[in-house]
């Protein structure tokens, strides 16, 4: 049986992957804990509960027919896991030596935790521009957002001019997203010919409202509640112009959140997002399960991240029973 002085499961990250994972673990008697990590800028803001607590409002994940607010969807999420005797820890985990058993964990306050299994759930990040205003208005819901397909059908942004900064696949998929709902799309992109694929461009830019901005970089978002615009600057000439807009997305990619597993022992696909075994969720090293979309580069979305926390803590379940652990 197990040792108690050693956890039976640490989940990491508190978005939707590691709540869902936590309510499945505790009501079969895992006695998960949770590191919730805690608030920092890099260079955009990153929360306990991870993106969605920058969406003001989720249409999308089934149950909320009216909508819900990003950050109140995690809090009852939070509350659901603590019902079931979930222990939450509010620090980071800084360093992981998975080459052992028990599995070890270094903490932010220089505390060292055993677990026999892990799952890692701490997401990803979307890059942002890094621009003062650009943050604030991400933060209080003022009409910028790094998910169109999260975002951009809700009703502040229908039949209005909005904008996309990026030139690849994923923000021109985004773009093609919007314009569905939008007046215009523009997409504003540095450089005089896209990264995206022939199939990506031709289906944005086939749209009757669909506009790219040549050799254009954002230099400032305009606005105090709402975004009203951004300042762009010609990459070749030098000069500025204002672009009206009622939202902004930012597709410049996503960093998963894995830096303090490099020297863990886990492998990484080419993106660096952890590299999983299965269509479950384990890794390369046994005890150790990924959830989300730290392990997830393709859909990023609330409720398949919740679908992988799911699987992660059955996976867990079966493998600890497998170790006479439980």
């Amino acid at each position: 049986m197990s040792d108690p002085s050693v956890h039976k499961l640490v989940i990491i990250g508190s978005g939707p992957a590691g709540w869902t994972a936590a309510i499945y673990a505790a009501r079969a008697q895992l006695d998960p804990v949770v590191y919730i990590g805690v608030p920092k800028q890099d260079p955009g803001p990153i929360l306990p509960g991870g993106q969605l607590m920058l969406t003001t409002d989720v249409e999308n994940y089934p149950g909320f027919p009216d909508g819900i607010a990003g950050p109140e969807m995690m809090d009852q999420f939070q509350q659901q896991a603590l019902r079931f005797g979930t222990k939450i820890v509010g620090q980071d985990i800084v360093r992981c030596d998975f080459s052992t058993t028990p599995l070890t964990l270094y903490t932010s306050k220089d505390e060292v935790i055993k677990a026999h299994a892990v799952i890692v759930a701490t997401g990803a990040t979307a890059n942002w521009l890094g621009q003062e205003n650009e943050m604030r208005l991400a933060r209080s819901g003022g009409g910028v957002s790094a998910c169109a397909v999260c975002d951009g059908a809700l009703p502040m942004f229908r039949d209005q001019p909005l904008a996309v900064v990026g030139g690849g696949d994923s923000a021109l998929e985004e773009a093609h997203h919007l314009t569905k709902f939008a007046s215009t799309v523009y997409l504003i992109h540095r450089r005089d010919e896209l990264r995206g694929s022939k199939i990506m461009r031709e289906r944005f830019t086939s749209k009757p409202n669909a506009e790219v901005l040549w050799n254009k970089v954002v230099v400032d978002v305009l606005g105090d509640e709402k975004i009203t615009g951004v300042l762009l600057e010609d990459t070749k000439t030098g000069e500025q112009s204002e672009l009206t807009l009622k939202g902004l997305f930012i597709a410049i990619g996503h960093t998963p959140t894995t830096r303090f597993l490099q020297d863990s022992g886990l492998a990484f696909d080419d993106k660096g997002y952890i590299k999983l075994e299965t269509r479950a969720s384990t890794t390369n090293i046994p005890g150790v399960f990924a959830a989300g979309d730290v392990a997830d580069a393709n859909y990023r979305q609330a409720i398949t991240a919740a679908g992988m926390g799911c699987q992660a803590a059955l996976d867990v379940e079966h493998w600890l029973g497998d170790q006479n652990l439980i």
